[in-house]
This record gives structure tokens, sequence and C-alpha cells, in this order.
């Protein structure tokens, strides 16, 4: 695709945020729309996002479980770009900036070495994790109705929103990933419970894949970076007022409230 077309599409999205007000599916717009083109259309925006000062604060990788999968009609992951100004610590969600929030519970990875080179394994992701917490990924697409493919979600940047990450911190080796057990609740309901191994069946392995498809782009894992490997369950709708808060085996729990 054309640098204008791919510019015009990342114009969209952007104004679309900025005015919280969200747009009609690119895919709809332009059938002929692939990956590489909605790739080149998320990194037409973080690079308009870095010149406004933003910092890259890590990657996601989402759509890694059968229920989120199926949820949004997809059939495989996407992902996208972190930045800092998402990194909500005190776990108070401003619902007023957000369009059409959705919350995940999820582990957070947080490296202390690079992962890059297009052949990342498992024992990769391991080697080069300093340690691992629960987290809470909000996702919010810019895409009218969540009516989105796989091309419109990684346009805008995998429906990337906000996060909150869990204050216990495990290593690797402390804790076996695919057997965490989740429950989910809002407003002290049960809303979605999943384990660890509903993420590509490890979520070393899926953060291993999202380093090996984002190498493809010349994009790199990198030490002190938060990667969010997806998600336990399928993803409620969060409106103000809600109180969410995921209790983890191993790792405790995390909450978030929309304000």
């Amino acid at each position: 695709m054309d640098e204008k077309r791919i510019a015009a599409y990342a114009e969209q999205l952007f104004n679309a945020e900025r005015n919280r007000q969200a747009i009609p599916p690119l895919t709809d717009q332009d059938p002929s729309l692939n990956i590489d083109d909605a790739y080149h259309i998320q990194l037409a925006n973080v690079e308009r996002v870095l010149k406004m000062g933003h910092v890259i604060s890590g990657k996601k990788i989402g759509l890694t479980s059968e229920g989120i999968q199926k949820q949004f009609g997809v059939s495989e992951p996407d992902y996208g770009h972190l930045f800092a100004a998402m990194d909500c610590k005190d776990g108070r969600l401003n619902t007023d900036a957000l369009l059409q929030p959705k919350i995940e519970g999820e582990i957070a990875f947080i490296l202390k070495a690079d992962l890059a080179g297009g052949k990342v394994s498992r024992d990769d992701v391991r080697a080069a994790t300093d340690y691992v917490v629960a987290a809470f990924e909000i996702v919010d697409s810019r895409v009218a109705d969540w009516k989105i493919k796989l091309v419109d979600t990684v346009s805008d940047n995998a429906s990337s929103g906000r996060y909150v990450l869990g204050s216990k911190r495990l290593a690797l080796n402390e804790v076996d990933l695919p057997s965490v057990s989740m429950k989910l609740y809002k407003n002290g309901e049960l809303a979605g419970e999943g384990t660890g191994a509903a993420v590509l069946g490890d979520p070393c392995v899926s953060v291993a894949w999202l380093a090996n498809r984002l190498w493809s782009y010349g994009v790199t894992l990198k030490a002190g970076e938060v990667i969010l490997s997806g998600a336990f369950s399928a993803a409620p709708l969060a409106k103000k007022g809600d109180a969410f808060r995921a209790e983890f085996s191993s790792f405790g729990m995390v909450e978030a409230q929309f304000v």
C-alpha cells in the first residue's frame, strides 16, 4: 500500500481516539487491506505518538485464548505497542478518556534482556525475563461496536487502551505458568475464569510468538519493557462505576476501578 493511503487510515484511527468517536471498520472501507498494511498503519501512529513525546513501555499480544478469538471473530493473535501513559499505577481508569473499554486478566512479563532475531523460543523467553506479575489489560477499540477483523485491530494498535500491573513479582522458576488459575470478578460477581494454558498453551510461548512476529517488521522486544502475554478468558465490558478484581493462584490479585 502506498504511504498516502497508510497515512489516511492512520489519521482516521488517531482522530477517533483523540475525539473519542469510533469509526467504521477499515476492512469495510477497503476490503483489500491485509495484515502487512495493518501493521504499517499501526506503525504510522506509533511514530506519530513518539514525536508527540510519548515513550514506549512495552508490547502486547492479544486474541490468544479461544474465548477471546471467538468473542471477536478472529483466528490468530494480534499485537501492538504499549506506552508509559497507558500504565495506570493506582488502578483507577478514567472512563471518559476511553470509547468502549473491556478488561482482560493476564500475566505481564518484565524483560531483563532483548528478544530478537526471529527464532525466539520459550526457553529464550524464560532466560530474558526478569519477573512476571498479574495484570489487567484494558482493551478499547476505535472501531464502532467492536466490529473488528484481524486487520482492523492490528491497524488500531491491537485495540490497546490502558494496563494495570499487580504488585507481587515472581521469577519464572517460582511458578508454572500454564497451571496458574484466574478468577475475574466484576462488581463482586464472577465474570470469567481460566488458566495460563489458555494463552497458546503457555504464556512463554505467547511471548516467543510475539517476538518472532514483530521481528519480521524490524521490531524488538527490549530489556525493561512490559510484555502483556494474553488474556486468560473473554473480556467483559467495563463502564464508569465498575470495579474489577482478578485473583490469580500464586500471583495474588490485581484490581481496577473505572471512574
